[in-house]
């Protein structure tokens, strides 16, 4: 299924629609094809859903309600929305312990589909220039990239995680772990073999903080393919913070509110979090903890008094969250790059953050970095809040200027820039 348009109030019109960006599920709430569009540089994007107007029946379901952007209204749209749906209604039948082959089959599915779009819609065809740019994210991209080429276009890679590096560090923590019942499965070998293929086939390959770009080079990765490109985030409209008011001292009439909203995964740091948690019992502080369970954990903390949980929530629902919250932990044994991170920071959260993210955090200006992902260190952190109220007023204002550097403006840009120096290499050669 498809739906094109020629642009839009507002948005540049440019005869160089040189970016096609092809990508499964709706990562960034789609930044990347919303900053091209608006520069009159989008092509086409191909995803995998869409909650497309022109089709009513599909507009109330819940599962699309996000899936979907108003600053792409009047872009070219190719989607696979119906097909979508078939495929998900099949792969409900599939055995619990298959969850890697049913990833691995959609992933090849989405793949099929793009390659047929580009193919049918001639999108690739580009007169009198070089063909566009494609873009797709890791672990379904291979063969869009093997027929891109094929037409004669560039290819980059986003990457989004820290790769088989981080699989590692995650397995050796699970092993540790065991008693909490983690739902984790290990990473087939051929998931690795496709996406070394990837990397191979990619012009280029995008990352989103400096943590990732080491694990891929400790895998092997050529340093020249590599460039460090961090998440980008724009509030929305109407939501600007108002500035936090903290009080002199934290009581337990008043403790200090710490917020963790994410998978509770072992990988997100949640053990230590809660272990955290449990140590700091007696002192004025209130931990909630927001996101879909991915461990089982004993009942004396699953009931502990000072904890909080609420479970997953809708996207619309974490502004409430935030605004309620006096800190954001956030300690990830290892991330791409995390953005919760930004979404606190610009809800005017001071963020407590592990080292193996993005590079958010400027410790002791707009939060505290972690000197390692333990039960002791998040302990500190929580404890440095606890007796310097003073500080985070100014940590809260300075979050939302940091922010601000993240805007996509800010970021994409170097996104144009590098294509271009592409294009102008090949045409001197």
């Amino acid at each position: 299924m498809s739906r094109s348009a020629n642009g839009s109030p507002g948005t540049l019109q440019s005869p160089d629609r040189d970016w096609i960006c092809c990508q499964l599920g709706a990562r960034e709430h789609y930044a990347i094809p919303v900053h091209l569009h608006r520069q009159g540089r989008l092509k086409a994007l191909l995803t995998d859903a869409w909650r497309d107007p022109a089709t009513p029946r599909l507009v109330n379901s819940r599962r699309l309600a996000e899936r979907f952007h108003p600053a792409l209204a009047a872009a070219t749209v190719h989607h696979f929305t119906a097909a979508l749906l078939g495929f998900e209604a099949k792969a409900r039948f599939w055995a619990r312990d298959r969850g890697w082959s049913r990833i691995m089959a959609r992933n090849e599915w989405f793949q099929d589909r793009v390659v047929a779009a580009l193919s049918h819609h001639a999108l690739l065809h580009s007169a009198g220039g070089p063909a566009p740019t494609v873009m797709a994210y890791s672990y379904a991209a291979r063969r869009i990239f093997q027929y891109a080429q094929s037409q004669g276009a560039r290819t980059v890679l986003c990457q989004i995680d820290p790769g088989p590096l981080e699989d590692d560090i995650v397995a050796g923590a699970v092993a540790g772990r065991q008693h909490f019942k983690p739902d984790w499965q290990p990473v087939p070998p051929r998931y690795w073999e496709h996406w070394r293929q990837e990397c191979s086939i990619a012009d280029r390959i995008i990352v989103n903080s400096a943590w990732s770009r080491e694990a891929l080079l400790a895998k092997g990765i050529g340093v020249e393919k590599i460039e460090v490109l961090p998440l980008c985030y724009e509030a929305p409209a109407g939501l600007a913070p108002a500035p936090r008011q903290y009080p002199s001292g934290f009581t337990p009439a008043r403790p200090l509110r710490v917020l963790f909203l994410g998978s509770l995964i072992i990988r997100k740091g949640i053990v230590e979090a809660v272990e955290a948690a449990r140590r700091l019992a007696g002192q004025p502080v209130e931990f909630t903890f927001i996101g879909p369970p991915g461990i089982t954990l004993p009942a004396e903390l699953s009931t502990a008094s000072q904890i909080r949980w609420r479970g997953a929530v809708p996207r619309s629902e974490a502004a409430r969250h935030y605004a309620d919250a006096d800190v954001f932990l956030f300690p990830s044994i290892s991330d791409g790059f995390g953005l919760t991170q930004l979404e606190a920071m610009a809800a005017g959260l001071p963020v407590i953050a592990s080292q193996r993210c993005g590079d958010v955090v400027i410790d002791r200006r707009n939060g505290l970095r972690l000197p390692a992902v333990t039960a002791p260190a998040i302990c500190d952190a929580v404890s440095w809040c606890l007796e310097h109220p003073e500080a985070l007023g100014e940590m809260s204002r300075q979050a939302v200027v940091r922010s601000r550097g993240f805007l996509p403006d800010v970021v994409l840009s170097k996104l144009v820039e590098s294509r271009a120096q592409f294009v102008a290499a090949n045409l001197a050669s």
